[in-house]
């Protein structure tokens, strides 16, 4: 099972990564910009990805990824922590990074 503190351990190897918190929940951050947080609820947390990529992911994967209405549209998904397969996280997180990092750093 992944948890936050593997996470933020994957997260803050990519460049420029900073622990911070995003409505007052943890989160990691790149230039101020958010690539993953905590989610409302305890078994899952919040990624940042293009809104195509979250709609594939949710048709291929819903036990692991989902969105709630709030989410709906939005560039971000849910990812279940039970369920995310470790060997994903890094990828995923890289992702989310390559969204908000600076070009330069890409």
């Amino acid at each position: 099972m992944t948890t936050w503190p593997d996470i933020e351990q994957a997260g803050l190897a990519l460049r420029g990564t900073e622990p911070s918190t995003a409505y007052g929940r943890p989160a990691l951050k790149v230039k101020g910009k958010v690539i993953a947080c905590t989610g409302r609820a305890d078994d899952h947390f919040v990624l940042m990805l293009d809104v195509e990529r979250v709609a594939l992911l949710i048709e291929m994967e819903p036990e692991i990824f989902f969105q709630t209405p709030h989410y709906v549209g939005w560039p971000c998904v849910l990812v279940r922590y039970e369920t995310l397969p470790p060997a994903d996280l890094a990828p995923l997180l890289a992702e989310a990074w390559a969204r908000r990092a600076p070009r330069g750093w890409r």
